[in-house]
């Protein structure tokens, strides 16, 4: 059988040879029919203490290491050709900032109707 792999964020690094990794994925509402974000976190054995938090990485399945580790990372998603992180994007060009043409001046209806 196959070993699953998953691609998620770092959302935490503190624990020694351990990461927390955030994996999202959409779904369908089923009365509403949108398409909504679910997102689960996985911890991950990292061995070297390589990864920090915001950067994009692949986990594997593994045997258990703790009672709470059954992942491993595999590499980082940007060197596996991986999309950014959601919240992450660097801006090119800065955006304009769309606004309204003003509206004109209303004139006051007893000084319509005077007359």
């Amino acid at each position: 059988m196959p070993k699953r792999v998953l691609t998620g964020v770092v959302v935490s690094d503190k624990a020694d040879k351990t990461i927390v990794v955030r994996v999202e994925r959409r779904v369908m509402h089923p009365v509403y029919k949108k398409v909504i974000m679910r997102s689960k976190k996985y911890a991950a054995h990292d061995e070297g203490n390589a990864f920090k938090t915001g950067d994009l990485v692949r986990i594997e399945e593994c045997r258990p290491l703790s009672k709470s580790k059954r992942w491993t990372v595999l590499t980082s998603g940007e060197a596996v050709g991986g999309r950014k992180p959601v919240g992450t994007t660097e801006v090119d060009a800065p955006t304009a900032k769309r606004t309204r043409a003003p509206r004109a001046a209303k004139t006051p209806k007893s000084a319509a109707t005077a007359g």
